[in-house]
């Protein structure tokens, strides 16, 4: 009878332990998110000096890392050549140009259809199942059963193609390769500022190269020559006013000298900047000949037609166009009737089951028809996205045509600032020649003999000057126009591979282009 009574009792109290256990269970995996976000709450930790250090020197390391080393006196090439190849602005347009590659390259891909692989594991605290009742007389005809295991393994492979989602991905795809083309634009600008920027520098730089030693030495003689005439003016041995006027000319010539000595010496800082040559390096710039200058060209309307053709900045316009023109075409795509297929084996490992293998197909065609009622302003949004675009591009256009001739009069007047400067020496040279070959023992002689000194040295100065002039209005041009700076295809990436290219392709430009009065593009460069 006991045993019974146990007996009874356990049947009885395992449904209660069971219904007790359910909520238990329930409530700790309700509490298990809470938990976890409170172990794993977030508190801003900011960064060590040893860690901002480490950065430091990773940096600085990474910047002048795998240069080549300059052996020899560098030309202007060759610093165009390092500046393309080791600006860090230029390398980064690169890096971004191949990441825009690669998502262009990752976005065909989203147009493929999707097969899904899935499996998992079903489990429950009671089972499923239920009774029948009539629908008639409301009478219970089964009694409670279950087709289902508590536990269960499940496993499918969907197959699955939408018609609307392959036509975004479609159009995406074109954004991305259209956003690779923006990229590649940019990236053409950046090396047409880069060479500009080492045009502007290098000539000064190389001014300041050959000028600085005679000026120093003349800046000596000068201030001697000042403690002279302050000597002379002390003892009355001439006129106070003529040594005044004497000291007056030399303090002149001391401080336009000074003036374009500083000039000339930061540029070689900026062009030393623009190589990423480590500071400290010591190089010399090649006591190379002077690039020839074309003469100013004639046929603007030529160059106007090739800069609305080749500027980068109207070429990434027309591709801005493009993507948002795609935009456009997508938003109205989803307006239209989808079609979706889906097909794929499933199996479940419950062993009611008749078949537990089995493959699913199915077709569905939907259509919100309410969406059609955005047409009319999708088409209006079309409209005005074009104008817009458009209307940004002949504004750029008219940029780039007044650039081009503002570029050939920049360069003509630099010419002739040029051509004034080359006389103005030839006749401080010759004046000193005739001051030297006049001088005598007397004190005013040999002032004269210093001051024109300083005028022919500042005349150089000022020669130097303006020939870096020439050659940074002639590099304005050659942007406005558009034109390269690299053929499309390079041999090698070496410093000299790269120098001997960009000289190849720049003088090909110049031959072809400005000098011969026609606007046929030479075979390198140019897209």
């Amino acid at each position: 009878m006991n045993h019974l009574l146990s007996l009874s009792m356990s049947h009885t109290q395992k449904p209660r332990l069971r219904m007790f256990a359910s909520p238990l269970r329930l409530a700790t995996l309700s509490c298990l998110p809470v938990l976890l976000a409170a172990c794993g709450s977030v508190t801003p930790v900011s960064l060590t000096q040893n860690e901002i250090e480490a950065r430091v020197t990773s940096d600085r390391k990474a910047i002048y890392a795998g240069q080549e080393p300059v052996t020899a006196p560098i030309t202007f090439h060759e610093a165009s050549a390092r500046a393309l190849k080791y600006n860090l602005d230029y390398r980064l347009k690169l890096m971004e140009n191949a990441l825009a590659k690669n998502l262009a390259d990752s976005a065909t891909y989203e147009m493929l259809p999707r097969l899904v692989a899935g499996a998992g594991y079903a489990s429950r605290n009671n089972d499923s199942g239920g009774s029948s009742i009539g629908i008639q007389d409301r009478i219970e005809s089964l009694r409670p059963s279950t087709s289902q295991e508590r536990d269960r393994t499940l496993a499918n492979l969907t197959f699955s193609w939408n018609v609307l989602d392959f036509g975004v991905s479609y159009y995406r795809a074109q954004q991305k390769a259209d956003q690779f083309l923006m990229a590649e634009e940019r990236r053409r600008k950046v090396a047409q500022n880069v060479l500009q920027d080492v045009r502007n520098s290098y000539w000064r730089a190389l001014g300041a190269q050959k000028l600085i030693g005679r000026g120093d030495a003349l800046l000596a003689r000068v201030n001697t020559a000042l403690a002279q005439a302050r000597q002379v003016e002390k003892e009355g041995l001439m006129p106070q006013s003529q040594v005044l006027a004497y000291q007056r000319a030399l303090l002149d010539a001391v401080n336009l000298l000074t003036l374009r000595r500083q000039e000339l010496e930061l540029a070689r800082a900026e062009l030393t900047a623009l190589m990423s040559i480590p500071p400290g390096t010591a190089y010399t710039l090649a006591d190379e000949q002077e690039i020839a200058l074309p003469p100013t060209p004639t046929n603007i309307e030529a160059l106007e037609r090739m800069a609305l053709e080749k500027r980068p900045e109207l070429l990434e316009e027309s591709y801005r166009k493009r993507v948002t023109e795609n935009d456009i075409k997508a938003a109205k795509l989803l307006l239209w009737p989808n079609l979706s297929v889906d097909a794929g084996p499933s199996y479940d490992s419950n062993k009611y089951n008749y078949n537990s293998n089995w493959v699913d197909v199915g077709v569905r065609l939907s259509w919100n028809v309410l969406k059609l009622a955005q047409l009319p302003a999708l088409e209006r949004a079309h409209k005005a996205q074009n104008e817009t675009d458009d209307l940004r591009r002949m504004a750029l256009s008219m940029a780039v045509l007044t650039q081009v001739r503002v570029g050939v009069q920049r360069y003509d007047l630099a010419l002739s600032e040029l051509k004034f400067s080359e006389e103005s020496l030839a006749v401080d040279s010759r004046l000193l020649s005739f001051s030297q070959k006049a001088a005598k023992t007397q004190f005013d002689s040999r002032l004269e003999v210093i001051r024109a000194e300083a005028r022919a040295l500042l005349a150089e100065y000022q020669r130097y000057a303006t020939y870096s002039n020439a050659q940074a209005a002639w590099g304005r041009l050659y942007n406005s126009v558009g034109l390269d700076v690299l053929p499309q295809a390079i041999a090698s990436h070496d410093v000299q591979s790269l120098a001997r290219a960009m000289e190849t392709t720049t003088s090909g430009w110049q031959a072809q282009v400005f000098k011969t009065g026609t606007a046929t593009a030479p075979g390198a460069g140019g897209q």
